[in-house]
């Protein structure tokens, strides 16, 4: 006879819950995350320092790897997460600036609505819509984070522009090699979607 009071009027104990994200899952998004930060920084390193043609080439790269990773590991809010984890090693590691959290975590909160907005990470629309949502609020954001703590002398916000636009040339541009390697991938059996 079993005794009830183990487990409570006949009932089974609650099985645990499944977690949202597989460790694997959680691996690629650092993997891809620790990636971008690295080829970012050679790429900078490489090409002399920040000049248009590293800042084009930084911001392809890394749009790339981003619609990559969302395509390996398709689930809602994954890209904020990858941004939290490239936040974090930008902080970390590299010194970035403290100022850059609060556009970043916005920028993602809005590529991920967009993403549920078009179809959701499972869609194809809806993972490139999302990052080039993401990589647009980025840009905007921080240039609106530029103009505040440089008000009194507008003309400083007004020179990087040109710089910013030319990173958006390449993150969107990034969209569409990241299209190219994603179908790549997908031939060879690393991706399956």
């Amino acid at each position: 006879m079993m005794n009830t009071a183990v487990f409570g009027e006949g009932r089974l104990p609650d099985a645990p819950r499944p977690r949202y994200w597989a460790a694997r899952e959680l691996v690629a998004i650092g993997i891809f995350a620790a990636a971008a930060k690295l080829t970012s920084l050679l790429i900078a390193l490489a090409g002399g320092g920040m000049n248009p043609a590293t800042l084009l080439l930084k911001n392809l790269v890394f749009t790339t790897l981003v619609v990559v990773m969302l395509y390996k590991v398709r689930k809602q809010w994954t890209l904020l997460l990858f941004t939290t984890v490239n936040m974090l090693i930008s902080l970390m590691l590299l010194g970035g600036s403290v100022t850059l959290i609060p556009t970043a975590f916005a920028a993602a909160l809005l590529g991920e609505g967009a993403m549920r907005l078009a179809g959701g990470p499972k869609s194809r629309f809806g993972v490139f819509a999302g990052v080039g949502v993401s990589d647009f609020a980025a840009k905007v954001l921080s240039l609106g984070v530029s103009f505040l703590f440089a008000r009194e002398t507008p003309a400083l916000v007004w020179m990087v522009v040109p710089f910013v636009m030319i990173g958006y040339i390449g993150s969107f541009a990034g969209l569409f090699t990241g299209a190219r390697v994603v179908k790549e991938l997908h031939h060879a059996g690393i991706i399956q979607s």
